[in-house]
């Protein structure tokens, strides 16, 4: 019985060390577009450390690497690209050996004048959610016109545009144009009910844009549930092989204990029989 509870006490420790908390990607400046040249930092986030976290890429050309392998620089728990260029474009997020990953980043690098400061990660319905129209050179409260999915929304004397408490409806791709300075590339927002990981979707953009997709191996959900299946199973054949191994040497004890009356009841015996 004392065994059984064991068994039960480990096998539930092992279940929750499944529920470590996954760490945040950070994005400095906070922003989907970025200009070319520009200096970026990423930092794999977590509650207690970000020990253990490898910062991991998918760009444009369909690669998958970490930081510090062709790109980036590792300092601390941040990566930097001090001068970042249109191939860094892509998706990147933190993994860990276990396998669990972060929220994803989409990063669009433009060679262009015109970039939209919109949201890295899904915003929350019911938020309001500003784009920036800004150029590279000049005053970023230049006159611009706001577009969703090609179609003209409103123009801002100042640059930026507040969308109040946002809805599903409010998804779609989103750009901006500055007379005279050229436009923006596009950038999806999407809006969710709830927090989530996953990257914005790649199927909806139209003709022309930039797509990435990330290899179906790297599914959080699955790589959450093989971790924690793989861990219990580990634990479970560990005690398995412990409680084994008790019950051998409790089995010799005893099959020490029997030759050792035997040989008391043998010696006595033939003490009997000197006697006689």
């Amino acid at each position: 019985m004392k065994e059984t509870s064991v068994l039960c006490l480990l096998f539930l420790i092992s279940l929750l060390s499944c529920t470590t908390n996954q760490a945040r990607l950070t994005v400095s400046p906070s922003s989907s577009q970025i200009f070319k040249g520009d200096f970026v930092s990423l930092s794999c986030e977590e509650d207690d450390s970000s020990a253990g976290w490898t910062l991991r890429r998918n760009t444009n050309i369909g690669n998958t690497t970490q930081c510090g392998d062709g790109w980036g620089k590792l300092v601390n728990s941040s990566c930097n690209i001090s001068y970042i260029i249109p191939s860094d474009s892509g998706v990147y997020w933190c993994e860990s050996r276990e396998g669990p990953i972060s929220n994803m980043v989409n990063l669009t690098v433009t060679g262009g004048s015109v970039i939209l400061q919109s949201p890295v990660l899904p915003v929350m319905e019911g938020d309001d959610v500003t784009l920036l129209c800004k150029t590279k050179t000049t005053p970023s409260n230049l006159p611009a016109a706001f577009y969703k999915d090609g179609s003209l929304i409103r123009k801002q004397l100042t640059g930026h545009m507040t969308i109040q408490h946002v809805s599903r409806s409010d998804e779609g791709l989103y750009k901006c144009d500055i007379s005279g300075h050229g436009e923006s590339p596009s950038s999806w927002i999407t809006v969710t009910d709830e927090h989530t990981t996953t990257p914005p979707p790649t199927s909806t953009p139209p003709p022309g844009s930039t797509s990435i997709t990330l290899p179906p191996s790297l599914s959080p959900p699955v790589l959450s549930v093989l971790s924690c299946v793989g861990s219990v199973c580990v634990v479970v054949l560990l005690v398995l092989l412990v409680l084994l191994v008790r019950r051998c040497v409790h089995r010799k004890r005893e099959g020490e204990t029997q030759t050792s009356n035997f040989s008391v009841f043998v010696s006595f015996f033939f003490l009997l029989n000197s006697l006689d």
